[in-house]
């Protein structure tokens, strides 16, 4: 049994009582500017508080115990919602910190940090490790990870400030990082120069969306580099069908990869993204599986049944999340 333990919305837990876990997966993602404006148009607190609270609770009911929320500033982090919700819904939720932009940095930053019109140290590092350390604003709720993109524009110079910093403050603190990738363009070799030439344990970095891509030279390149890969986006077939994502992982798995792979959905109980009743509908028309409970409805049987073992299936689903989270490299 391991003794460590890993942060949680509810407090830290030990890392063997994970459980079965999603690696990637949003409660909410909001642009609070438009929000605060406009959300009277389509939003409404209490309705979607208690929706979380009941996509989270038939999630737990479906055999998954931890979600894995890298909702970072960028995609409308506010850690007192997701207590609340965690306060009704029995599930772990482990909350992160860093910074989503495929790009430009906001201005809050532009002017001040290295190389900046006002030169001096990173400001972005500081706020992640204080995540980290001490906790999300005042909620007392400590950041268990870190969360960049390197997206199809590849290392801007705004995003090489980010990835710099995520890389600092994964050296002064020891926490994983996942990373969101474009698998088309395969930015995840990218990722793998740019952290290993900054000192980060690439035993402790996900490769978000690599499961996007069904390139094995691509996706080997990315575990043998020692970095785990995000088969993470599961009902979102318009970036790759369920059908080739899992022929990947069975591919994967009998090759002895299977401790290198985790697995989710990256959906969420409500993204203001398709935020009235119409583009809802659309959006459940057009990808009808993009929901919690298409890995253990329909993706685990399917793998067991193309010849993964139980074993593999709790190695990716159990193990490989534990060791992510622990003090104890790969």
């Amino acid at each position: 049994m391991s003794s460590d333990t890993v942060a949680t919305v509810r407090g830290p837990i030990p890392v063997d009582q994970m459980g079965p876990t999603l690696m990637h997966e949003h409660v909410f993602v909001l642009t609070p500017d438009i929000m605060a404006n406009y959300g009277e148009q389509w939003w409404d607190e209490e309705l979607r508080v208690s929706d979380a609270v009941e996509k989270l609770t038939a999630l737990k009911a479906a055999g998954i115990d931890t979600i894995v929320d890298p909702t970072v500033v960028g995609l409308g982090r506010y850690v007192p919602r997701i207590q609340e919700v965690n306060e009704q819904a029995d599930i772990n939720i482990i909350p992160a910190t860093g910074l989503y932009t495929f790009d430009e940095i906001p201005h809050f930053f532009h002017y001040r940090g290295p190389g900046a019109l006002f030169d001096g140290p990173e400001p972005m590092t500081a706020m992640f490790v204080k995540d980290i350390t001490d906790g999300i604003g005042e909620t007392g709720v400590k950041a268990a990870f870190l969360k960049g993109v390197v997206e199809e524009r590849g290392i801007t110079p705004d995003q090489h400030r980010v990835q710099a910093a995520i890389c600092e403050a994964h050296v002064q603190t020891g926490v994983p990082i996942t990373v969101h990738t474009n698998g088309a363009a395969q930015t995840g070799r990218l990722v793998v120069d740019f952290y290993r030439e900054r000192g980060v344990d690439l035993t402790k970095v996900v490769i978000g969306h690599a499961g996007d891509s069904n390139d094995l030279d691509y996706l080997r390149f990315l575990m043998d580099a020692g970095t785990t890969i995000g088969c993470d986006r599961f009902g979102l077939d318009v970036y790759n069908p369920t059908d080739a994502r899992i022929a990947t992982i069975v591919a994967l798995c009998a090759e002895g990869y299977a401790e290198q792979i985790v697995l989710a959905h990256d959906a969420s109980c409500y993204m203001d993204f398709f935020s009235d009743e119409q583009s809802q509908a659309l959006l459940q028309e057009a990808v009808p599986n993009w929901n919690y409970q298409h890995i253990p409805r329909d993706v685990l049987p399917a793998l067991r049944d193309a010849g993964v073992s139980e074993q593999q299936i709790t190695t990716m689903m159990v193990d490989n999340p534990r060791r992510y989270f622990s003090g104890v490299g790969r």
